[in-house]
């Protein structure tokens, strides 16, 4: 349990809360990103927290969480808090170019000087707890005596999450730019027949993926245009589509081939009639 671990630094519980960094719906980035690429900078986000919710941040430490791509949550340090007081006129949040708490319509944000400790620093990276389930586990911020945590891995060392598999690959379209490289040469490696869902109006889109860049150069213009020059998705206002991959074409596949295994795809899905596939 992560409560022994504090323990064995002589730690009390009390003075512990847990922070699970996982908002911000920025294309390609989240706090797991932000921590992986640049450690100061994710220091620099969790330190600016809403003013209403101080209560809840009040305590000697914060013990800080993340959420890789493909699930889970990741131990990122333990940090000495102190309240500083309100941002600088000038603070930018990291995470989203904008001023703290704008993007949630608040102002006024509290600045707090975030010590990283050398107490667990052989976990960062490492430690992977689960927090739960049920109401009681929602809240991003809760006390360790209050919530102990099962550790459920350890590993020798930080590693990005393992490629799923293209059979179990799904992802919102958001959350593409930010996964693993070992991720993006996987998917820009194979090429074939994918599926597009929308999260809002549950409508489908198949598409195939023919050229060099696979599989993750075909999404990435999804990613830049929101509709990748399809007729269908043009007309309709843009969605956070959930990409999967229906079929991978075998490595002497041409073209021709591609396309007939959309079209089978298309007409197995019926996602002319009640998807969003124009041709």
């Amino acid at each position: 349990m992560f409560n022994m671990l504090l323990e064995d630094a002589d730690i009390s519980s009390s003075d512990v809360r847990l922070l699970r960094h996982q908002t911000g719906k920025v294309p390609g980035r989240s706090p797991y990103t932000l921590w992986r690429d640049d450690v100061t900078a994710f220091e620099q986000y969790q330190s600016t927290q809403d003013p209403a919710k101080r209560a809840r941040f009040d305590a000697r430490y914060w013990a800080s969480f993340v959420s890789p791509p493909g699930g889970g949550t990741l131990f990122v340090g333990l940090y000495e808090i102190t309240h500083v007081g309100a941002v600088a006129d000038d603070a930018i949040d990291p995470l989203t170019g904008l001023a703290p708490g704008a993007d949630k319509g608040g102002s006024n944000y509290d600045q707090y000087r975030c010590d990283r400790s050398d107490l667990l620093r052989d976990y960062i990276g490492r430690l992977h707890i689960s927090w739960g389930v049920g109401s009681s586990h929602r809240a991003w911020v809760q006390r360790a005596d209050r919530q102990n945590k099962e550790i459920v891995e350890l590993t020798r060392e930080f590693r990005e999450e393992a490629f799923p598999g293209f059979t179990a690959f799904s992802l919102p379209l958001s959350d593409l730019p930010g996964v693993p490289i070992g991720w993006r040469a996987a998917l820009g490696a194979a090429r074939g027949v994918y599926l597009l869902a929308c999260p809002r109006t549950r409508e489908h889109y198949v598409g195939s993926a023919d050229g060099a860049d696979g599989f993750f150069g075909r999404w990435m213009d999804y990613v830049t245009t929101g509709h990748g020059g399809n007729a269908g998705m043009r007309i309709r206002d843009p969605s956070d589509y959930l990409v999967s991959v229906l079929e991978v074409a075998g490595s002497t596949a041409g073209r021709s081939d591609i396309l007939a295994m959309e079209e089978a795809w298309k007409r197995k899905l019926m996602s002319r009639s009640i998807g969003l596939n124009k041709n």
